[in-house]
């Protein structure tokens, strides 16, 4: 779940994160998997692959888990071809929703999703529809952060675009290219990462009123729960107390 700006939405995800760890676990390996088919199983000569395990870690995904799904997918993944597919649409109150899915079986993800968007009483939208309203970008939190200005300057020189938070809670920003390179650096620096991963971050957050909010956080539930969806990315801005209700 990915789209709002407030520091409580990390929490949110979290708590969200151990009621379905075990889906989750599962969505984790498969995209491991899949980047070490399709780049190679070394993650210090395949960027993807190391994103992949990063993130994986940050979700406490164990390192056999990890290792055998590296190994799956250098070794040709038994037969299992996914493919990654992006959907595009508008959600609750017009916000702009963007679902990236791992699937060895187009017609199935995109019938489920549709579903889930028509439920809504939304509906998906062409390609590039709503896409050009965020930025793909390298997003690493960190928790437990004591001295900001340390933490600013150390990511600043690991070569971070921005640093922002609040409450011993950071999001550093990275170009998508240098996530792995600044994650490095900070953990070498120190600074405890709590997550690491590619994103699309909202150019602007848009403002819906509580009602609205609630129905997106709903249909952002029902895309997570299906076993494709891999992420959900929107542009509404939800409001701590709407997030302390779920």
């Amino acid at each position: 779940m990915s789209g709002h700006s407030k520091w409580s939405t990390i929490k949110h995800k979290k708590a969200a994160t151990d009621k379905k760890r075990g889906q989750q676990f599962s969505k984790l390996a498969r995209a491991i998997m899949v980047a070490a088919k399709e780049g190679g199983g070394d993650p210090d000569s395949n960027a993807a692959l190391a994103n992949a395990v990063a993130k994986a870690k940050s979700y406490s995904l164990p390192r056999e888990n990890i290792e055998r799904a590296i190994q799956k997918g250098a070794g040709g993944g038994e037969g299992e071809n996914f493919e990654t597919v992006i959907y595009e649409g508008f959600g609750p109150g017009g916000a702009a929703f963007v679902v990236e899915a791992l699937t060895d079986n187009r017609n199935r993800t995109a019938a489920n999703v549709r579903s889930i968007f028509t439920k809504a009483g939304s509906g998906l939208g062409a390609p590039g529809s709503v896409a050009w309203k965020f930025d793909r970008k390298g997003v690493i939190i960190l928790e437990n952060v004591a001295d900001e200005d340390e933490l600013l300057l150390a990511a600043a020189d690991a070569g971070a675009d921005d640093s922002e938070g609040e409450d011993g809670i950071f999001r550093v920003t990275t170009d998508p290219s240098e996530l792995s390179v600044v994650r490095i650096a900070l953990e070498a620096a120190g600074f405890e990462v709590t997550s690491a991963e590619l994103t699309l971050l909202p150019k602007q957050l848009a403002e819906i009123d509580d009602e609205g909010s609630r129905k997106v956080l709903k249909m952002v539930d029902s895309l997570e729960d299906d076993d494709d969806v891999q992420e959900v990315f929107f542009d509404v801005e939800i409001t701590e107390a709407v997030l302390a209700e779920q």
